[in-house]
This record gives C-alpha cells, sequence and structure tokens, in this order.
C-alpha cells in the first residue's frame, strides 16, 4: 500500500459539529464511541456504530463449500471483488452481516439497488402480504397491483412522460427503448457516449462503451459512441462546468454563467452527427451521471442542446435513469431534471424494487420536437406484438409501491440531498490535501473519488493500490463500489462511492449517517 493511502487514512477524519444523537435513534454507550473516533491508530479496527438488529445464526453451506460449488457450477467470470469473496448471509438497513456475523456498512448498497435500506420493514410486510395473496398472474390478465403502480408511478413524471412498459431489468428496459426509438423514427442509428453503461445484453452491449465488456463478435448493430464530456479526464474542462457542489481543480476563463468546455463537447457531438451516422437518426441515449465510468458529470447545459440536435436529426432522447433515479441525486427526483431537459422516453431499474427484479420504459405521447403525429408507445404496437411475461407481475408491483411510498414518507430524497453534500465537501477537502485524490464529483447519493497517481498526471492510480484500498475499507467494516473504463475497472482511477439513502429513522437519517462518517474515516492525527 502507497505511503500516500496510509497518511490519507490517518486523515479522514471528517469533523461534524458537537455531536448529538435524537432520542429516536439507538445512542452509542457514553464515551466509548468517541473515543474510538479519535484514539484509533492505522492499523485498529474502528469500533462500529451501535445497531439494535441481531442477525440470525449463519447455518447454510460451509465457506469452502461454497467455494467450489461456485467453481465448479457458477459462471467462470471473475466479478468478486475480494481475494477472499465475501460471503453475505443477512441484510439490515445500512448493515451487511457475513457467515461469521461481521457487520459491514454498505456504501455500494448492490451496485446502487438497495434504495432505501436491505429488508426495510414497510417493504418487507407488503412483499409478504402480496406472496400470500397472488404471487405471478401475466399481462393477458388484469390485476390491481400493476394498475396501482402506473398511477403512483406516472404521477412522479412530468407530462407528457405517461405511458409506462414494465420489465424485470435495466438491459431489458433499454432493449425496448432501443426498439420503441427505431420503431417510431424509422431509422437505425443510436449514439451513445463512450464510458456509458446501458446493459450487457446481445442488444444494448452496442450502447454500452465501456472496454471489458465488449466482445470481438458483432453486437448490437446501429450503435455509435460520441465522446463523453468528462470535464476532469476529457481534452476540456473548467471551475465552473459541472452541476455539483465541488468542482475539477482544473482552472478556466470561463464566466460562472458561460462554460467554454460545454461548447467544445457540442462540436464533438455535431462531428459525430455529421461524419459517424446517417442524416437522421433513431436516438441518443444518456445517463443523466455516468454510473460505471465512475460518476461522471457533464458541463452545464450540454444534454440540452445535444437534445436539441438529435430531435433536429429525427431521433428520440432516452435518459437512462437505471442509476440516478429515485431520488439519488437529491435535488430532484429524475437525473434529466437536473439538466433541464424533457426526454421522450426514460428507462429505470436498480432502485426502483429495492432490489427485487424490477424496471420500466415510460415514454411520451410524441416527440418533443415538430413531429407529433403518433404516439411512440403507438409505433411500438403497429409493428410488434410486445409481451413480456414477468414484467409488472404482483409481486413486483406490490414491491414497487411500497418503495415509493418508503421514499416519500422519510423524505429520502431530501436526505440523499443533505447527506450528499455534506459528504462531497468533505471529501473534496481531503482532494485539496492528498495527491492521489484527483477529483471529487457528484450529486446527492452519487459520488465519485477518482484516485491518482499524482494530479498533474492523473494517470491511474494503480490496480494493486486500488484493490489494497478496497481490501482495507472491507477490513474496517465498509463496503464500496469502483467505476472506471480502462479495461478493468480496477485500474480506472475512479474510485466510486455509493452510500444509498437507508436508516433506521427517517428523522434522524441524515444525522445518523454523518456520525457513521465521523466514526468511519477517524485515526489518529
Amino acid at each position: 500500500m502507497t505511503l500516500a493511502w496510509r497518511h490519507l487514512l490517518r486523515a479522514l477524519y471528517l469533523e461534524t459539529s458537537t455531536p448529538r444523537t435524537p432520542k429516536t435513534c439507538p445512542s452509542p454507550k457514553a464515551g466509548a464511541f468517541w473515543t474510538s473516533v479519535t484514539k484509533l491508530g492505522l492499523h485498529t479496527k474502528p469500533s462500529m456504530p451501535p445497531c439494535d438488529f441481531t442477525p440470525e445464526r449463519y447455518q447454510s453451506l460451509a465457506y469452502n463449500r461454497v467455494l467450489e460449488i461456485h467453481k465448479q457450477h457458477l459462471s467462470p467470470v471473475l466479478t468478486a471483488y475480494f481475494s477472499e469473496p465475501l460471503l453475505l448471509h443477512q441484510g439490515h438497513m445500512e448493515w451487511l452481516f457475513d457467515y461469521e456475523g461481521n457487520r459491514y456498512l454498505d456504501f455500494f448498497s448492490g451496485i446502487v439497488t438497495v434504495s432505501v435500506g436491505h429488508c426495510h420493514p414497510k417493504v418487507n410486510a407488503v412483499a409478504q402480504k402480496q406472496l400470500g395473496r397472488l404471487w405471478h398472474t401475466s399481462a393477458v390478465f388484469f390485476h390491481p397491483p400493476i394498475h396501482e403502480y402506473a398511477e403512483k408511478l406516472s404521477a412522479l413524471l412530468p407530462e407528457p412522460l405517461k405511458v409506462i412498459f414494465l420489465m424485470n431489468s435495466g438491459s431489458e428496459a433499454n432493449d425496448l427503448a432501443m426498439l420503441m426509438a427505431r420503431a417510431h423514427s424509422n431509422n437505425t442509428d443510436i449514439i451513445s457516449f463512450r464510458g456509458a453503461y446501458h446493459g450487457c445484453s446481445p442488444y444494448t452491449l452496442g450502447l454500452t462503451n465501456v472496454g471489458f465488456y465488449k466482445m470481438e463478435l458483432p453486437s448490437g448493430m446501429g450503435c455509435q459512441s460520441t465522446m463523453c464530456p468528462d470535464v476532469f479526464r476529457g481534452p476540456w474542462g473548467g471551475s465552473h462546468c459541472r452541476d455539483s457542489p465541488v468542482q475539477t481543480i482544473r482552472k478556466c476563463s470561463c464566466a460562472p454563467d458561460c462554460c467554454q468546455a460545454k461548447d467544445q463537447y457540442i462540436e464533438q457531438f455535431k462531428d459525430t452527427l455529421n461524419t459517424s451516422v446517417a442524416k437522421s437518426i433513431a436516438g441518443f441515449f444518456a445517463e443523466p451521471i455516468q454510473g460505471v465510468n465512475g460518476v461522471v458529470q457533464y458541463p452545464k447545459g450540454f444534454l440540452k442542446e445535444a437534445f436539441e440536435l438529435v430531435r433536429e436529426w429525427g431521433g428520440v432522447c432516452i435518459a437512462d435513469e437505471v442509476q440516478t433515479g429515485f431520488g439519488r441525486l437529491g435535488s430532484h427526483f429524475w437525473g434529466f431534471q437536473t439538466h433541464g431537459v424533457l426526454p421522450d422516453i426514460v428507462t429505470m431499474a436498480k432502485g426502483i424494487g429495492n432490489g427485487f427484479p424490477m424496471a420500466a420504459v415510460v415514454t411520451t405521447p410524441g416527440l418533443e420536437a415538430e413531429i407529433q403525429d403518433q404516439e411512440i408507445a403507438k409505433s411500438l404496437a403497429k409493428r410488434l406484438l410486445h409481451f413480456n411475461t414477468f414484467g409488472g407481475n404482483p409481486m413486483a408491483c406490490a414491491i414497487g409501491s411500497s418503495v415509493l411510498e418508503v421514499i416519500k414518507e422519510e423524505n429520502l430524497q431530501e436526505n440523499s440531498q443533505e447527506v450528499g453534500t455534506y459528504m462531497l465537501l468533505k471529501f473534496a477537502k481531503l482532494r485539496d490535501e492528498f495527491e492521489i485524490v484527483g477529483d471529487v464529483r457528484g450529486k446527492g447519493l452519487m459520488i465519485g473519488i477518482e484516485m491518482v497517481k499524482d494530479k498533474t498526471s492523473r494517470q491511474p492510480l494503480p490496480r494493486e493500490e486500488v484493490n489494497q484500498i478496497h481490501q482495507d475499507c472491507k477490513r474496517m467494516g465498509l463496503l464500496i463500489g469502483r467505476g472506471g473504463t480502462f479495461s478493468q475497472v480496477t485500474r480506472r482511477l475512479a474510485f466510486t462511492y455509493h452510500f444509498r439513502h437507508s436508516a433506521s429513522h427517517p428523522r434522524c437519517a441524515s444525522r445518523n449517517q454523518k456520525l457513521i462518517l465521523q466514526w468511519k474515516y477517524s485515526v489518529l492525527p
């Protein structure tokens, strides 16, 4: 492990105001908690914050037997984060427990999927009730949960995004969105950013532009990539570009309401339209903030101009909200709203069901440009008898409705804004102090920390050192994610922290999470 990282560990003390624990939250033993916060050595495992939940005793397969079965019968693709894979047994809100009873604070939420907390009691109760009533039917029969959910979800989307197709995964949703765009426009070409991740199905692999998801064999025909307007790593960027409490350390001469980097990236987008696609296109896919690529944010105003250009070329605009939706970004419920745009199609998954397999495609009555002669949904219906056996099943819809209710009742969007802003500003101080912290970026509780060899070269921190950081965090009881596009995600310098807005009580959520942060990153000065 680099000396720089050891020093960073020592400095990750996120100060808060005088600590207060609301009466509604579990309270630590007097003195013991705060002593552990301020008097930790580098190799001392921190004392865990209090938790009033006791996991069940693990009584399943032995760890070595799990490894044997995995090697013999499951995919040989290496996806486990650690050299000794973590065997999880149970979850409760922000906590995960392994087979030995060790407790971990989950900063990654099942790859940005657990939106209201592991096994949230309200979601659990709804699932159990529906399980005893009706598991499954299909679209050939009606059942109330799908109609109740459709009404709740559509109320959260602006006009005219009101036609809903329910699916099972983000890849499925983006597959359908691609088909819709082509059916409606009568065109083929679809554009997406380099570094974009829109799924790993044979169809969406064409949209996904992350190296290790690409194959030598043809897939995803008719897809074209364009330059990602990355204001930290790209050729242009400055100190006013991002819609974030934290900007890059790159300097520029732009006024706060003007962005030369945005103009340069728009020229690159125009170049793609002029040289790499037909005279008319089917559509353009964009994540409001790139997730797998390391929480990459675009210059303010870029998506608005890009959408206008796409519509001039006859295409539809698709917002992939699989990671950014459902209040994660804090200021708005949907990521596209932070850009001041209105897409023609929105796809969503992951947090929609708090881990239950569920996704959706929502579309409009027509293009938001001049062509409004038919609904996008009807364009698809005229060409295809679209059917999904499990999409919109009673279990998924009941759970989806309860997730929406919890987000509202526990003010989790507001919590994302408050806690996320707090974290970003604290991490920015570490960036200013340490050479290996190249960039801090994000919005709400979608946060990226980009680790580099040094700020001047912006070279990625070597893979083995990133792996060591993950191992050290795991040893301290913290599970984090990673992101990046260059060959191996661990080679990419993006070091992505995702902390969902789960908490044991809605009123003490933000304070609890601040205390957790203070505990997690505290060591001796």
